[in-house]
């Protein structure tokens, strides 16, 4: 698959002067609820009603949707406030019935995507259709599992593609419910620039108060939209409640949201904008000759390992530089989690070079 122009055509078809708005409730839960979220979103920047009809959970025995009956409900908000209505879809026969339904914008889930086989079931029931396809990242943090999704949905002769980040699932206890990882999507973004890229913060957060604050880091990186559940009753939705915001406050983080020029071609910024990146150019370098330095102190300590037939890993020598570390970086404004990350991922490179010193 080879990024064209023609991938934004139907984003660019919306002729909107601000971010693709989707929103609605979590999940379909009544017609009556449908109807109510549906119309108090009708005069607002939202374009797209969503509504969750299956509901995938994570262990049996809690709500997982109404099923084909909320298609109906969507079908009659679509008649009453003109809004385009769109919902996830898991299987073929999800695919069918939504079609049938005149649904405009069907979505792949987070856990399908991470199912290759599921994928192309969805892709070939979906073959040649013009409706609006979005595939949501895999679980996993793999980039490559997520664009092989796009690649069997375009393979099936669907033109109107997109993508949605909401985040990966970790092990780790972080302020998000899947952290955003936003490095995949920046890469994603890289190798298909014109594949339109929407973010859903409240997957991501999992928390309505921290809502507006992703949802302006994704606008800074120059997303395309935003998937963003609301509920008229939030506190008491039948399915993550504590994500969803009311129909007001929603409107609110439109008017607080600040959408930023992709770039600026006037003298001055140009001449700050190159001052800038050569002072980071330098930085960068000085970073890795530092880290070079630090891994061959790591081949030494390693080499008196060997000599000594001691192991490479030791806890309690690991996990008092961590914490020192996370200390002096909170002193110097670095954030916890992304010492945590850099201090890992140096970790990981000085056993591989003394687990290579001890083996040689």
């Amino acid at each position: 698959m080879e990024n064209k122009k023609e991938m934004r055509n139907w984003l660019e078809a919306f002729n909107l002067t601000h971010p693709l708005v989707i929103a609605g409730p979590c999940s379909a839960e009544t017609e009556e609820q449908v109807l109510k979220i549906a119309h108090e979103l009708k005069d607002s920047d939202v374009s797209v009603f969503r509504a969750g009809i299956w509901k995938p959970r994570t262990r049996p025995g809690g709500f997982e949707g109404v099923g084909e009956i909320g298609l109906k409900w969507l079908k009659k908000a679509k008649a009453e406030t003109g809004l385009l209505m769109g919902t996830e879809v898991a299987t073929a026969a999800h695919c069918k019935l939504a079609l049938e339904n005149d649904i405009d914008v069907l979505w792949v889930g987070a856990r399908t995507t991470a199912n290759p086989f599921a994928v192309q079931e969805i892709a070939d029931t979906l073959k040649g259709t013009d409706k609006i396809v979005l595939i949501k990242n895999p679980v996993n943090p793999d980039l490559a599992l997520w664009l092989g999704g796009v690649e069997r949905l375009h393979m099936a002769g669907i033109e109107k593609l997109g993508v949605i980040h909401r985040g990966f699932s970790t092990y780790e206890k972080t302020k998000y419910r899947n952290i955003p990882e936003w490095q995949i999507a920046i890469e994603l973004q890289n190798k298909f620039p014109d594949l339109p890229l929407i973010i859903d913060p409240s997957h991501i957060t999992g928390n309505r108060d921290m809502i507006l604050e992703v949802t302006q880091e994704a606008l800074d990186l120059n997303y395309d939209g935003m998937i963003i559940e609301t509920h008229t009753d939030p506190d008491n939705a039948w399915s993550d409640a504590a994500q969803q915001v009311t129909p007001d406050a929603l409107k609110q983080i439109f008017k607080d949201l600040r959408v930023r020029k992709q770039s600026d071609v006037s003298d001055e910024f140009m001449t700050k904008m190159s001052k800038l990146r050569a002072n980071i150019d330098v930085l960068d370098a000085n970073l890795l000759e530092l880290l070079s330095k630090r891994m061959k102190v790591a081949v030494e300590i390693g080499q008196v390992k060997k000599e000594a037939n001691v192991a490479v890993l030791q806890n309690n020598r690991w996990n008092e530089i961590l914490g020192k570390m996370i200390l002096e970086g909170e002193k110097k404004g670095l954030s916890e989690e992304f010492v945590l990350k850099m201090f890992k991922a140096i970790h990981q490179e000085s056993i591989n070079k003394q687990d290579k010193v001890l083996n040689s």
